[in-house]
């Protein structure tokens, strides 16, 4: 999985959070590889998959949150490094 592109969804809230996962899982052929908790009640979802579905997740999962009232920030990283791997949760 290496090669595929992250893309993160950080959003206030869990129910906006959820409702984002759940929307950009439904939308584009994107694995869910996890959930951070930054603080301050910021929720942020990572997800993975070719370039192009997970921009297309990511814009479908940010207005999801957004309908709930939050102010999503979203964000695509094509290529990450593999040392990144380090940073992210697994499941399991």
């Amino acid at each position: 999985m290496a090669t595929q592109a992250l893309g993160i969804l950080e959003t206030h809230g869990l129910v906006s959070a959820l409702s984002g996962a759940d929307a950009m899982l439904k939308s584009a052929e994107v694995t869910l590889i996890g959930r951070e908790l930054p603080g301050d009640g910021l929720v942020a979802v990572l997800i993975r998959g070719e370039v192009a579905s997970v921009t297309a997740a990511l814009d479908v999962g940010a207005a999801a949150a957004a309908l709930c009232g939050a102010e999503p920030v979203k964000r695509v990283i094509p290529c990450p490094h593999p040392e990144m791997e380090k940073l992210l949760p697994t499941l399991g």
